[in-house]
């Protein structure tokens, strides 16, 4: 074989290599939602809707865009403070009962958000959907429900970080704590499919929770494992990082992505409880001396 021929072959391997890495960038655009959002995994109405330990009521709530929203509102005995529960990717808030029974033990209002397109909720999933969300929870709970915003938590787990980022960046909350959060989609993209230079170039949907923290003025908790299948730790503290102070850090030793309250509830609620106070000494308005 002469160097012609090689050097032709070698040719035809680079553009079909070329073709080929195109195409794959091309098919990860075009099925991005379905790569990004998982509503029906392990089944969009699988879960226990009617948990025995929780005063639930059902809410509906209407969006920006007319979509309507299911909701959770669980009532707490002396709330100083109500948690706005933003759900990680896979599953429903019905899967998440022990997180919001938690949560609601602090004591805490819980509103339990659920996406369009998840659980009993219509639409279809966004990212700007998902933040148009966010903000007809934020409504309802200051309008209906009165709720002062010092008051509220801004609360999400894994995907649900990005979504309460957003929250506390563009209204006042008391405070965010943020489980299992990731910086943006794109360094997700790069971390987990490594393999396939520029595929951030491909990504679209950013949830870029690093930009969102330099604009949130109120305390902020990260918590995570430190054993996260599906968040790298460095990932999560690359979150921290982005966050302006006062910022606080948990770190739970095991395994696990949203379950930190179930591998260490004394650990966690101790760290939540310790957060909360100061979120109420900073909201608390200062006392002058009189001259």
């Amino acid at each position: 074989m002469d160097a012609a021929t090689i050097g032709g072959l070698v040719l035809r391997v680079l553009r079909v290599a070329v073709i080929a890495y195109l195409a794959v960038l091309v098919l990860a655009r075009l099925f991005e939602s379905r790569l990004i959002f998982f509503p029906n995994i392990p089944g969009r109405l699988e879960g226990d809707w009617h948990p025995q330990n929780l005063p639930i009521e059902d809410v509906w709530l209407h969006t920006s865009d007319g979509v309507k929203l299911h909701a959770w509102w669980i009532p707490a005995e002396n709330a100083e403070f109500t948690f706005l529960a933003f759900h990680g990717n896979a599953g429903n808030i019905a899967n998440r009962a022990e997180v919001y029974a938690f949560l609601q033990k602090t004591p805490a209002n819980v509103l339990a958000v659920e996406y369009r397109g998840y659980g009993r909720s219509e639409g279809a999933p966004s990212e700007n959907g998902l933040y148009r969300d966010a903000q007809a929870a934020y409504e309802y709970v200051t309008q209906t429900k009165r709720i002062a915003p010092r008051s509220i938590i801004s609360f999400g787990q894994s995907l649900g970080s990005a979504v309460a980022a957003n929250l506390a960046a563009q209204e006042r909350v008391g405070g965010v704590v943020l489980e299992a959060p990731f910086p943006s989609l794109s360094a997700m993209a790069r971390r987990v499919f490594w393999f396939i230079p520029g595929i951030q170039l491909a990504v679209f949907t950013q949830f870029r929770t690093d930009r969102q923290l330099k604009r949130i003025n109120a305390p902020v908790l990260i918590v995570h494992c430190t054993d996260d299948p599906v968040i790298p730790p460095d990932l999560e503290e690359q979150v921290y990082d982005a966050a302006k102070p006062p910022k606080y850090i948990l770190r739970i030793d095991g395994r696990g992505h949203e379950e930190g309250s179930l591998i260490a509830p004394d650990q966690y609620s101790a760290a939540l409880r310790d957060f909360l106070r100061q979120v109420s000494a900073q909201s608390s308005p200062t006392i002058q001396p009189r001259p």
